[in-house]
């Protein structure tokens, strides 16, 4: 939720830390000319340009956030491993003096879409989706924006049962958090329902496989290189059905003309991914009601009740 490339104008309002050259340096060597883009709640972000031309999209955080950060490393690193889709080059992880972190990331110029992009989109991310994986979850815990995000293939919590790693890994974080917030009965009421009837949503014996997904791809999370290669970055990634990946993308939007053949053409959607869309898009929902409360809470409840009718 700290997007990278949303809008690269300067942001009078962040504070230059005189940390952050000196960090850079002390990183990656060589002189750096910093500035700042943009300033969210969650983290800072920069461009640097090196004495000897390179540049750099950097991103920082105060210590409480700096874990996000590391988080954002690895999924970018994981992804980027598969040879699927491009994410931004991760160059360096360090730690700011007096606290905080840094990411610094190769610097990327994105162009307008153009026709094609919505297939090649399409095809790079059903790629991605194809390549098996070991099971539900992750190697490490992270973040869906500044909410934890637990994965739990660390310390002997890996759930291997699809249906209880929605309920337990997924929905009923966001529901414990919302009543610590003391969210409306409504809205508890509704998630409970949702989660007691999570075999509704799927036939007997479809059993998604796990896909490693990015996680939070909505439209300001995707974009094209200049050549026209999709890139997508701020990723919240784990090992899930690769639907929970699609449903996100129809959350706020759509995807772009194109996408859908091309990426059936990788990897199919199985019948009913209609009647598990808003399942899928309940975590998210459920998680901006969790950040930013407002109106989140009454279209949550609205897409419980939605997954719920069928």
């Amino acid at each position: 939720m700290c997007n990278p490339r949303g809008g690269l104008r300067a942001a009078p309002g962040v504070a230059m830390s005189p940390a952050l050259p000196g960090a850079l340096s002390a990183a990656l060597g060589g002189g750096w000319t910093v500035r700042p883009l943009h300033a969210s709640g969650f983290c800072d972000t920069w461009r640097a340009d090196g004495a000897d031309g390179a540049r750099l999209f950097v991103k920082t955080a105060p210590g409480a956030r700096a874990p996000m950060l590391r988080a954002e490393a690895q999924g970018l690193a994981a992804i980027a491993a598969t040879r699927t889709v491009r994410t931004p080059e991760v160059l360096a992880l360090a730690d700011l003096p007096g606290g905080g972190g840094l990411l610094a990331m190769r610097w990327l110029d994105l162009a307008p879409p153009d026709a094609g992009f919505g297939a090649r989109l399409g095809a790079a991310l059903g790629a991605l989706h194809a390549r098996p994986q070991p099971r539900y979850g992750w190697e490490a815990d992270n973040f869906i924006g500044a909410t934890p995000q637990a994965n739990g293939w660390t310390g002997g919590n890996a759930l291997d049962d699809w249906l209880g790693f929605w309920r337990e890994r997924r929905l009923r974080p966001m529901r414990q958090g919302l009543a610590r917030q003391g969210a409306a009965e409504s809205l508890l009421g509704a998630v409970d329902a949702v989660c007691d009837a999570l075999p509704a949503f799927f036939a007997d014996g479809d059993i998604p496989r796990p896909s490693l997904i990015h996680g939070d791809l909505w439209s300001g999370n995707w974009g094209m290189l200049a050549d026209g290669t999709p890139v997508i970055y701020d990723p919240a990634v784990s090992c899930a059905d690769h639907e929970a990946e699609l449903a996100m993308m129809e959350l706020f939007g759509s995807p772009p003309a194109g996408f859908w053949p091309a990426y059936g053409a990788r990897l199919r959607l199985r019948p009913g991914y209609a009647r598990r869309r808003p399942l899928y898009q309940l975590y998210h929902l459920l998680n901006h009601a969790l950040l930013f409360g407002g109106a989140y809470a009454q279209q949550a409840l609205a897409c419980a009740r939605g997954a719920l009718a069928g």
